[in-house]
């Protein structure tokens, strides 16, 4: 038999499991909302930090005892210190609960009020007028989304740039091996495989400078905003004592001058952002494809590069070797691309004063962010650092290919080159075979016009 015990709240009493840290307002919400992931426990982790930062503030502007701040402080901290199993226990509720975030807001406000009771019951510690004092789901839930966003974003980039440096060091050792370049899924004219990387490299760097363009948008706070943006029950100066403590903590500069409207309404720098994550999945759809197409066969594929052996890649076939790094990445970012359908949708539900949207689109923006930045971690440890070049099926294919033809086409023309292409391909020939033949150049002649290293133009 569960125990129970009995609180009420302005609709009546509510009976609440006996060890519970929660109240009234959560346990509906835990009947109410019963479906779907849990809270993210990182946003809830924030909304404690603005807790306890609200308390100091509120103390600071005379708003609140000292008594009362000192106690809520102190709640908070037993919060933070918890491990996230610990944690969790207390913070029941799903993201598929009101759109402003409300039930987890007061879910975080009882929570620290029945942790200050049980540290101190002779100062009565009130959810409402004390925890939440100053604040409005409205104003202190997208500003815990805003923290939170960022913190994601700093870990991407990490992710992002550790990729880079992999990458950065293949680039290096096959700058001078050359292989066929292909267009159309056709052969093209050759390249070396660090010219190659260079693009990839060049992709990623584009897409972290992308995120480091947009993410200070995310350093707008909406604390101080309260129910409609007017800052109604805010005291003057509390949001920038906020914004101060959460840069402090956070290391990011953050700011409470924001439009209040704005931050309540829109969350225009979200979905921005998560534009940025969507560009950066594309990219690593295009390496990681190209990576696996290229590392295919070993023997009936392209076969030009040789992927590390991280597990058996099959149940019935002994020795297959699968591009599971890849196709980790590339389900990743098909994920993202949906979440970029969600957040977009989430962020253009801004009605009237107030965004109704804004768990299902954090919980997004944060799985994406998490997503793309473990699937990276585990491309780069997994597949990039252990890439290794088949140079002897790279060679082989330039040797075979019709396109290093484009060579002889500023010495003898386009027309007689296709030419003996043409030949090459519907005789069986090499093409080198061919033009000697065709009697339009001499051995000496091919053999110094078609070098596939000096087509590269590399440096």
């Amino acid at each position: 038999m569960v125990e129970y015990r009995v609180e009420s709240d302005t609709l009546g009493d509510v009976k609440i499991p006996a060890d519970a840290l929660w109240g009234p307002q959560t346990e509906r919400s835990r009947h109410n909302f019963p479906t779907g992931k849990l809270m993210p426990l990182n946003l809830i982790r924030a909304l404690i930090q603005l807790k306890k930062a609200a308390a100091q503030a509120n103390f600071t502007l005379d708003n609140l005892t000292a008594e009362k701040s000192a106690l809520i402080v102190k709640a908070c901290n037993e919060l933070l210190n918890l491990g996230d199993e610990e944690l969790q226990k207390a913070f029941p509720l799903k993201i598929y609960q009101t759109g402003s975030g409300t039930q987890t807001n007061m879910n975080t406000n009882e929570v620290i009020a029945h942790v200050a009771a049980k540290l101190d019951d002779s100062v009565e510690i009130l959810p409402n007028d004390d925890v939440n004092r100053g604040q409005s789901s409205n104003d202190i839930y997208p500003t815990a989304m805003n923290i939170v966003a960022i913190e994601a974003v700093k870990n991407l980039e990490e992710s992002v740039q550790t990729l880079i440096a992999a990458l950065e060091e293949k680039q290096a050792k096959y700058w001078y091996t050359v292989k066929i370049g292909r267009t159309h899924l056709q052969d093209a004219t050759p390249l070396t495989f660090g010219q190659e990387i260079s693009g990839w490299v060049s992709m990623l760097e584009h897409d972290l400078e992308y995120l480091r363009q947009l993410a200070p948008t995310l350093n707008e706070l909406a604390i101080g905003g309260t129910a409609v943006g007017t800052g109604l029950n805010a005291i003057p100066g509390f949001a920038d004592i906020i914004a101060k403590k959460m840069s402090d903590i956070y290391h990011t500069d953050f700011t409470a001058t924001s439009n209040k409207f704005y931050g309540l309404a829109a969350h225009s720098g979200l979905n921005v952002v998560h534009g940025a994550f969507k560009s950066l999945a594309s990219d690593m759809m295009k390496i990681a494809n190209d990576i696996r197409f290229l590392a295919s066969g070993p023997r009936a594929g392209n076969g030009e590069l040789k992927i590390p052996a991280n597990e058996p890649g099959s149940s019935i076939m002994p020795g297959k070797v699968n591009p599971t790094q890849c196709e980790a990445v590339t389900m990743a970012a098909v994920r993202v691309m949906g979440n970029d359908v969600v957040v977009t949708m989430s962020a253009s539900q801004g009605n009237f004063e107030m965004n109704v949207f804004k768990p299902v689109l954090i919980d997004a923006f944060l799985e994406s962010a998490d997503l793309l930045a473990g699937t990276i971690d585990g491309f780069t440890e997994h597949l990039v650092k252990g890439l290794e070049v088949n140079e002897k099926r790279m060679e082989e294919l330039v040797e075979n290919s019709l396109m290093t033809v484009t060579a002889l086409s500023p010495h003898i023309g386009y027309h007689d080159s296709a030419v003996i292409a043409q030949t090459a391909e519907r005789n069986g020939v090499t093409l080198r075979q061919a033009a000697l033949e065709s009697g339009k150049v001499t051995a000496e002649q091919y053999d110094e016009w078609v070098n596939p290293l000096k087509m590269t133009n590399v440096d």
